[in-house]
């Protein structure tokens, strides 16, 4: 749903708080829906078509692989207040980042895993701002270096790393990096903080193969939450 512009029935998803300024790439789906459509029309859902690209596009930088359910149908509708509300914030706690995935199945096993998605892409300045000038829990080397590309008033679009040292590489780099209290996000350091999650995450960082069978296995689950089928959607 979030492929979907705003039409006079609903207002999408695309200028979700979340997602405005944020998510791109709209175009490279289209791209391939429309070569899709050429080749066999009427077939392949682009829901099934970013399950697909999310899969292909970890193996093609470096990442594991995985079975990709296919039989998605794409919804007629989006909703903005369900994307503002369903999607963790950057500044989320603990708590919160368990809560938002339990309400959707997924298990604080699957929190982590899932967050190494962060071992690739960039995050807009406003995101982390509060983290490099506010917080202690944070590599003070780490926080100089991040605020020479956000200012602490200004720039809120410039773009740092999720992961400094392997930015374009999906490794778990991301993981050695909590470890180290380099975490970009707050919800990001918050599963290494001193709580629950604190082992799961040293164990990816010592261990990259069960980092990769548990966010394959993660993905797998997160493809699955409520799928249009049968006749429902489009």
């Amino acid at each position: 749903s979030i492929l979907l512009d705003d039409n006079s029935t609903f207002t999408g998803e695309k200028t979700a708080l979340p997602n405005a300024n944020s998510v791109r790439g709209f175009d490279v789906i289209d791209t391939i829906k429309t070569q899709v459509e050429a080749a066999r029309s009427g077939v392949v859902s682009c829901a099934d078509i970013l399950a697909i690209v999310a899969r292909d596009s970890v193996v093609q930088l470096g990442g594991p692989t995985w079975t990709v359910l296919l039989g998605r149908r794409d919804s007629a509708t989006a909703s903005l207040s369900a994307a503002n509300n369903n999607i963790p914030s950057p500044a989320s706690n603990l708590s919160a980042l368990i809560s938002s995935f339990t309400a959707h199945g997924l298990s604080t096993k699957d929190l982590v895993a899932l967050s190494g998605g962060h071992t690739i892409g960039q995050a807009r300045c406003t995101t982390f701002r509060a983290r490099i000038y506010n917080e202690s829990n944070i590599d003070t080397s780490f926080a100089t270096s991040v605020k020479s590309s956000c200012p602490s008033a200004g720039g809120d679009n410039t773009l740092s790393p999720l992961d400094l040292a392997t930015p374009t590489t999906f490794d778990n780099k991301y993981y050695t990096d909590l470890g180290n209290r380099k975490g970009l996000l707050h919800s990001d350091q918050q599963l290494f903080s001193g709580g629950s999650t604190n082992s799961q995450v040293t164990t990816y960082s010592a261990n990259q193969n069960t980092f990769f069978t548990d966010f394959a296995a993660a993905m797998v689950k997160m493809g699955n939450i409520s799928p249009l089928t049968g006749t429902s959607g489009q």
